[in-house]
């Protein structure tokens, strides 16, 4: 048997994110990671922007872009937490808006290389290189499929608890003490019967007695009779 998908789970049974979800979020959201650390350079902030980001456009685009990939890692944290409930309609909408964001990111990937003539740069094959993967990732990875449907909303449990009871509980009960001596009366003739028909005998023991004696009265009858009906043959023969 294999158990590695033990480690899909943490200490409350709930499956954890995959590592390559927060590297794809993390890739979708670039531009807003160069943005976050252009804010330490203190000398030259616009400096970091443009050794990533050449073109002011391709870097607004990246900002515009990575706003769908900030929203959805706000909707991870919200599941590891389990709240607020409101959200969770939208974490099981995740895998479509990763599709949409890869797409969007493709084309502004097509857009820089028109800007540049199509010249071969080691970040734009990086860049088609990791999409082409993500892509392959969404469709094959079975971790995923599971953690996008593992959340479900609290009240879905409580409601299967009680149906859970209301089925163990039984569904008619005696109404009165005379309704079971009935019941128990009916049964021991049907086993009574049952016996009879099968054994030539009642079940208990008791009831022995009553055919007994009356075999026996009737076999004790019958040589007194007999004898009766002799003497009274003599007499008359006399």
């Amino acid at each position: 048997m294999n158990f590695s998908n033990i480690t899909w789970l943490d200490d409350k049974g709930h499956i954890k994110p995959p590592i390559f979800l927060y590297l794809i979020l993390i890739f979708l959201a670039r531009g807003w990671c160069v943005f976050a650390a252009s804010l330490t350079q203190f000398n030259d902030r616009t400096g970091l922007v443009r050794l990533f980001y050449p073109d002011k456009i391709d870097f607004l685009m990246a900002l515009g872009a990575g706003v769908g990939a900030v929203i959805i890692y706000a909707l991870v944290i919200a599941e590891r937490k389990r709240a607020p409930q409101f959200a969770r309609p939208l974490f099981n909408k995740i895998k479509y808006g990763l599709w949409l964001l890869l797409a969007v990111d493709a084309i502004i990937l097509n857009q820089r290389l028109m800007h540049d003539d199509f010249l071969f740069r080691v970040s734009f094959a990086l860049d088609a290189l990791f999409i082409f993967w993500s892509c392959i990732y969404l469709l094959k990875s079975k971790r995923l499929n599971y953690y996008f449907n593992d959340w479900q909303q609290e009240t879905n449990y409580q409601q299967a608890e009680s149906l859970k009871e209301q089925t163990q509980e039984p569904t008619q009960e005696p109404t009165s003490a005379l309704d079971t001596d009935n019941d128990k009366q009916l049964l021991e003739q049907a086993v009574d019967d049952h016996h009879i028909k099968h054994y030539n005998r009642p079940r208990n023991s008791s009831e022995l007695t009553q055919p007994l004696a009356q075999s026996s009265s009737q076999q004790s009858s019958q040589p007194l009779t007999a004898n009766i009906e002799s003497t009274d043959e003599k007499t008359d023969s006399k």
